[in-house]
């Protein structure tokens, strides 16, 4: 792929934005950079409860409370969108129980979205996807790149593979000019209280090193993640087309539980210095289960990343870099401190 000789010359970003899912992890940190840049933005959230997280944003921030599976909550979020980015974020990644809901909220909800974008005339469909369409990568050095086949893992990659192929078309049949960004495993500020029990399981030494650590892993920091999204928003070239989102390199996984321990050191915290080492077949043991389990319609959530603990998972990009002028600007350490200060300020336990 040559280097681009000129610079990228994105249209002017819509003073309206939509963004579902407004109050997950994402969706808080996106919130954040449209209303900063003076965006009116409006928010899909799935309870009141949630509301307050983006109102005390500022006064250019509308919350719309409603399920992605309800039309008329899909009407009230579009109501005078004519314009705006949509920014699809909404999504089940672990369920509690039950695997249906991957396809009602993954597959339905995001048809549903994408039809009330049309109607209201939005001027663009911006869809965050997931590395799981794609499985595991085949060896340690192997990268996935937006010209790999799918081959999704279990029901959540077989959902989000589902709401792709509904966006593509989407976009194909010139119902809405749509683009994907595929990201791995996010981490940053306005975490869930699984990721705080990932920091704390590292800080005590309790999160586990399957194999010999060397299997590598995509990750994300949720402000270059934010970048890859308005880029994505404004460059023409993006349309239609697909793009992995992830930091520079992938982290070999021994590399990632270091990174994270010199973090919570360097926050000040005391950091157990054993780790725990389990073998490889233990992933694949708990992999089978995981499969078994949700062949009877079932998700287990520990069990389920256990079997994912031993993969590689590492995405190249490239095209990101050339299409959109995508370059991340935070790397793991710089951004696990602001994950971990992030929790302390908010005097959660780590």
């Amino acid at each position: 792929m040559s280097v681009r000789d000129e610079p990228i010359a994105p249209r002017p970003a819509p003073a309206d934005a939509v963004v579902t899912g407004a109050a997950g992890w994402l969706g808080q940190n996106l919130v954040r950079a449209l209303a900063g840049s003076g965006r009116r933005v409006r928010c899909l959230v799935h309870d009141g409860g949630e509301a307050p997280l983006l109102e005390i944003v500022g006064p250019s921030i509308e919350v719309v409370v409603g399920d992605t599976r309800d039309p008329s909550a899909i009407d009230r979020l579009f109501d005078g969108a004519r314009g705006a980015t949509v920014f699809h974020a909404a999504a089940v990644i672990h369920p509690d129980g039950a695997t249906r809901a991957f396809f009602d909220v993954n597959v339905g909800g995001t048809q549903l979205v994408l039809d009330g974008a049309r109607r209201a005339g939005a001027r663009r469909f911006v869809h965050l996807s997931s590395n799981s369409p794609f499985g595991a990568n085949p060896s340690s050095d192997h990268r996935f790149t937006e010209e790999s086949p799918y081959n999704p893992y279990l029901g959540y990659g077989r959902s989000k593979q589902e709401a792709e192929q509904l966006v593509r078309r989407t976009n194909q049949w010139g119902l809405l000019p749509t683009v994907i960004l595929r990201a791995p495993w996010f981490y940053g500020p306005y975490q869930p209280s699984r990721q705080t029990s990932f920091l704390a399981a590292v800080r005590r030494g309790r999160f586990p090193l399957l194999g010999d650590g060397t299997n590598r892993r995509s990750m994300v920091y949720t402000s270059n993640l934010v970048d890859g999204l308005l880029l994505a928003e404004t460059a023409d070239i993006a349309v239609g087309k697909a793009y992995w989102i992830a930091d520079a390199q992938p982290y070999q996984m021994a590399d990632v539980l270091a990174t994270v321990r010199a973090a919570l050191e360097a926050e000040g915290l005391t950091v157990a210095r054993r780790q725990v080492h389990v073998p490889a077949a233990v992933g694949a043991v708990a992999e089978r289960a995981d499969r078994l389990l949700q062949r009877v319609g079932r998700y287990v959530q520990p069990v389920h990343v256990l079997g994912e603990l031993k993969d590689t998972i590492a995405c190249d990009i490239a095209l990101a870099r050339h299409d959109l002028g995508y370059e991340p600007a935070v790397g793991l350490l710089e951004g696990m401190r602001v994950s971990i200060r992030w929790c302390l300020e908010r005097g959660e336990a780590l």
